[in-house]
């Protein structure tokens, strides 16, 4: 089945990002909890956002040192629609928030390396996907859906796939042969990187996979990098799950 478009998501955030809390962490990690819809928190210098955007029950998530644990995670949809949610921790500009000290928005053209990694704890609880989401734009957008979505399936669970339809296409990237699909949720273009089996962690330039996207039309050389994501989208369940470590960098000249 092809993944229903998640139009929801995208009209919900805007009225609601305003209200969530933002807490900032300093020093070793703390053990704090964050449940609301929308709730971030400043990590050095990265944002973990709870992201509950089509919350069928309670999520929480507890942000550590360089990354976070999805500590409560109720309800589920169908695997044929939307997920819950994309708990995550980022570097640049998701919606109002921009992560501390950023580079980004980058000209994609002006960035000579974009070194990113990210090593995942999975649970054998739930249906869900773990995935980088990395944006791009005309424009300079630090607010706001960016036209072009790259998403990079390190692990799928369930019977789930990205948007869209399978290219019937291999690319390969940091040394994995990636699945590549393409398609539209009805705001912005996506194009999916799935890898063949669970990778627990992955280490990459996001330079290759946005030269990629835009070879196939996603995007060009003059468009703007605007944010870099790491986590976890639950159709269902998911408490348990980890981003253990992440790191992003944007090199420029």
């Amino acid at each position: 089945m092809k993944l229903s478009i998640r139009t929801a998501a995208y009209t919900l955030l805007p009225a609601l990002t305003a209200s969530a809390a933002l807490m900032t962490l300093g020093g070793p990690a703390q053990a704090v909890e964050m449940c609301g819809q929308y709730d971030r928190a400043t990590v050095g210098a990265y944002t973990v956002q709870n992201n509950a955007w089509n919350q069928q029950g309670e999520q929480c998530v507890s942000p550590t040192g360089s990354g976070f644990e999805l500590t409560k995670a109720e309800g589920e949809v169908p695997t044929n629609g939307a997920p819950k949610s994309y708990p995550s921790i980022f570097n640049g500009c998701h919606y109002t928030a921009c992560s501390p000290g950023t580079k980004l928005p980058a000209r994609i053209s002006s960035i000579s390396s974009a070194p990113t990694s990210v090593s995942y704890g999975y649970t054998a609880d739930g249906i869900y996907n773990a995935s980088y989401d990395i944006w791009l734009d005309p424009e300079p957008k630090t607010d706001g859906v960016s036209q072009v979505e790259i998403m990079i399936w390190a692990n799928k669970v369930g019977p789930i796939q990205p948007i869209g339809s399978d290219t019937g296409t291999t690319v390969t990237i940091a040394g994995t042969a990636w699945q590549v699909w393409e398609g539209s949720n009805g705001q912005n273009r996506v194009i999916s990187f799935v890898a063949p089996s669970a990778r627990a962690d992955l280490s990459f330039d996001v330079k290759e996979f946005v030269a990629h996207a835009n070879s196939r039309g996603f995007g060009d050389s003059s468009w703007y990098l605007t944010s870099v994501q790491a986590g976890f989208e639950p159709w269902k369940g998911g408490a348990g799950l980890k981003v253990n470590s992440f790191s992003s960098e944007v090199n420029t000249g």
